[in-house]
């Protein structure tokens, strides 16, 4: 089952240095305990992603001792500051059957609803973008979770996928969901249709 709880960590390295930060984030996992860590690289910006499963609130904290040991191996390679929150979930219309995907590809997909429709977009979604995902045999997993603690509060999608790029992003591109993304602007979103923003990336 998705996991209730995820830490979502991503950083920006220096284009030129990107393979670096990644073996040097991957050996910094492998030295540390647990396995409910994932890292990715993104394939449509300069960012390293890591995905960090939760047992609770509390698990916050625990996760200090790691930030400087992180900053000393990765930091060399920034070209930014990390970016974290915590998001809790809700729901999942494909269930990875584990806390987090084992595949090699994510998506995040992210939405701001407005909070006086937010339960009308439940309902709205799960006719909708939820019915499409279930239809597509690309989407292995689709979990749906909401800011906790965060600066960038709203919707998130975590989608699980092992085809290729374009194949998996078929459904979301046709007409029929472009009608849907147009639909989501017009009532639900803040800002619009240009309220959903999507990143595809790929496991290290």
């Amino acid at each position: 089952m998705s996991a209730t709880l995820l830490l979502v960590t991503e950083l920006p390295v220096a284009a030129d240095r990107r393979d670096e930060a990644a073996a040097a984030w991957s050996e910094h996992l492998a030295a540390t305990p647990g396995k409910d860590r994932i890292l990715y690289r993104c394939l449509e910006a300069d960012t390293l992603l890591e995905l960090r499963v939760l047992d609770g609130l509390d698990a916050i904290e625990a996760t200090a001792p790691d930030a400087d040991p992180l900053w000393t191996a990765v930091g060399p390679y920034a070209a930014g500051d990390f970016r974290r929150q915590v998001v809790r979930f809700v729901e999942a219309p494909k269930e990875p059957g584990t806390d987090l995907p084992q595949t090699p590809y994510v998506q995040l997909r992210y939405v701001e609803v407005k909070p006086p429709a937010y339960e009308a977009y439940r309902a709205w979604r799960e006719e909708t973008i939820f019915a499409v995902v279930r239809e597509s045999e690309q989407v292995e997993s689709f979990s749906a979770y909401h800011t906790a603690v965060s600066t960038q509060p709203g919707v998130l999608f975590v989608s699980g996928f092992s085809c290729p790029v374009e194949e998996y992003l078929a459904p979301f591109t046709d007409t029929r969901y472009k009608e849907i993304v147009a639909q989501a602007g017009d009532r639900y979103i803040t800002g619009g249709p240009g309220g959903l923003y999507t990143r595809c990336y790929e496991r290290v």
